[in-house]
């Protein structure tokens, strides 16, 4: 799931070497995969109205749902 992540944000920013993606497991069955980038990437990364983000959080949960765990997107 990290390297999903770390491709599809790489592919969009234009300082794809600040792009960071860590993955903690909270718990059993939740995991939590965190996406770093630089302050002028934010934008692209999140997309017009959360468009691209919530694209990225949707490809997450159909690779979560496969592995039998939850998963949560933070952008920070």
């Amino acid at each position: 799931m990290k390297e999903l992540i770390e491709y599809i944000a790489k592919s969009i920013v234009n300082a794809p070497d600040d792009v960071r993606v860590t993955e903690e497991a909270d718990d059993k069955s939740m995991v939590v995969v965190k996406l770093e980038v630089a302050a002028d990437d934010k934008g692209r990364v999140i997309g017009r109205q959360g468009r691209v983000a919530e694209a990225m959080r949707t490809l997450l949960r159909v690779v979560a749902t496969k592995e039998g765990v939850r998963v949560r997107l933070e952008i920070l």
